[in-house]
């Protein structure tokens, strides 16, 4: 437990002064984020705000992982592959902002080129996991016998590297308004604490030896966030860009396929999901029938055009996050009962 607290306060406080750094930095060479013309007129005023700002989650993260395991800690394989990833992806999202910011235009690297970047880094965590750690290879909701349905190596790998991609886009798209990303991905990192330190207490029922590492990973995270949120929070003094956006979806991707909670992240991050099928339908609907379902996808931006303010869609988006981290959680003590573990 002590671990834990380690991780979260010092990835906060490294977060909350490093962003802070960040913003004068970036302030000073006017490096700014430009914003794309087709999004709603009032996010023009936005332009020029400092962007990048998800280095210092990631900073934090990693700083807060490794101090913690000064304290009585043991690093692990899992958890090293796990904040490589985090790192790698990270990276992926810096050089993108890199170039919209040089660029001075709202395109960073070509799609291709991003995705690339981003399937080197789920290739790497996938074969780590595999030859390395020996990650289990069932189908897994709540725990790897859950419903324990062994797919081979060969097309859990392809699973995995579709939820690494899936997630890091999902947590892109939600990376729309002031705090939106950050205020909803602490509430699911707090869940993977959770769910990390549970498997730790109750190793013979999810035989995850490297459970506690894992919380503590998901702590740095949800502090990383938080520091972040204080700058982040509108109106934004800074942005996390796809720096902090993709780092974040690695993170939780890892963490579910880690935990073997593969099934269970869609419903834990239930808002990341909304926020994608509504780009999805949008353009879906476009392509097929001329017409749009909403009138702007991501779905936040729908909301904002039908007069909702930003702050009104943020902090109602933010307790719809904290209700699907709920369900998933209760779901996720549900099935602990049914092993019996609790008579």
């Amino acid at each position: 437990m002590i671990r834990l607290l380690i991780a979260g306060a010092v990835s906060l406080l490294v977060s909350l002064v490093g962003t802070r750094y960040l913003v004068r930095a970036l302030t000073a060479r006017r490096i700014g984020q430009p914003i794309r013309a087709e999004g709603p007129q009032g996010h023009q005023a936005k332009a020029g705000t400092p962007t990048m700002g998800g280095l210092a989650i990631v900073v934090g993260a990693v700083a807060g992982y490794v101090v913690s395991n000064l304290y009585r800690g043991i690093y692990t394989r899992t958890g090293l592959a796990v904040m490589a990833t985090i790192v790698g992806a990270g990276a992926v999202g810096l050089l993108d902002d890199w170039t919209k910011v040089t660029r001075a235009r709202n395109l960073g690297l070509t799609t291709r080129t991003k995705l690339i970047g981003q399937l080197v880094v789920a290739l790497f965590f996938v074969v780590a996991a595999i030859r390395y750690f020996g990650n289990s290879t069932t189908l897994s909701f709540t725990r790897w016998s859950n419903p324990g349905w062994d797919v081979g190596p060969y097309v859990w790998a392809v699973l995995a590297v579709l939820w690494i991609l899936g997630s890091t886009n999902a947590v892109n798209l939600t990376d729309g308004l002031d705090g939106l990303a950050a205020g909803s991905s602490a509430l699911g990192f707090a869940a993977y604490v959770i769910i990390g330190f549970w498997q730790f207490r109750h190793y013979d029922i999810y035989l995850e030896a490297h459970a506690l590492d894992l919380a503590v990973i998901a702590a740095a995270m949800a502090g990383g966030c938080v520091g972040f949120l204080w700058w982040n929070a509108p109106p934004a003094s800074i942005f996390m860009g796809d720096a902090g956006s993709l780092a974040l979806g690695a993170a939780f991707a890892t963490l579910a396929l880690t935990t073997d909670t593969m099934l269970l992240l869609p419903i834990l991050g239930g808002l990341f999901v909304m926020e994608t099928s509504s780009v999805i339908i949008q353009v879906t609907s476009f392509k097929m029938r001329r017409k749009r379902v909403f009138r702007m996808a991501p779905i936040h931006h729908h909301f904002e055009l039908g007069g909702w303010p930003e702050t009104t869609v943020i902090i109602r988006f933010w307790i719809i996050a904290g209700l699907c981290t709920a369900v998933g959680l209760g779901l996720y003590y549900a099935d602990f009962l049914t092993t019996g573990a609790a008579d």
